[in-house]
């Protein structure tokens, strides 16, 4: 799709329908803005582990299995069957 596709829509927009797809534009572009940030934050750490050894390494991917598997034992007598 071409931005000039785009455009030539919009300019077959009614001019009172206008602020509406205004917000809609805006408040899409600043979605995408939001996305952008938050996966710079993400991606800062990055290779924030490249500095353990790797008995570190192993020993920390040990300890975060046994904390999710303490997280969520016994999760399937908590939940409910809906059916």
């Amino acid at each position: 799709m071409e931005l000039s596709e785009v455009m030539e829509e919009i300019r077959l927009v009614p001019k009172d329908r206008l602020p509406t797809v205004y917000d809609f534009i805006h408040f899409f572009r600043l979605g995408l803005e939001t996305v952008r940030d938050d996966t710079k934050d993400i991606m800062r750490f990055a290779g924030c582990w490249q500095d353990m050894t790797d008995e570190e390494f192993e020993d920390f991917s040990q300890e975060i299995a046994e904390r999710r598997r303490q997280a969520f034992s016994g999760r399937a007598d908590r939940e409910t069957i809906t059916d």
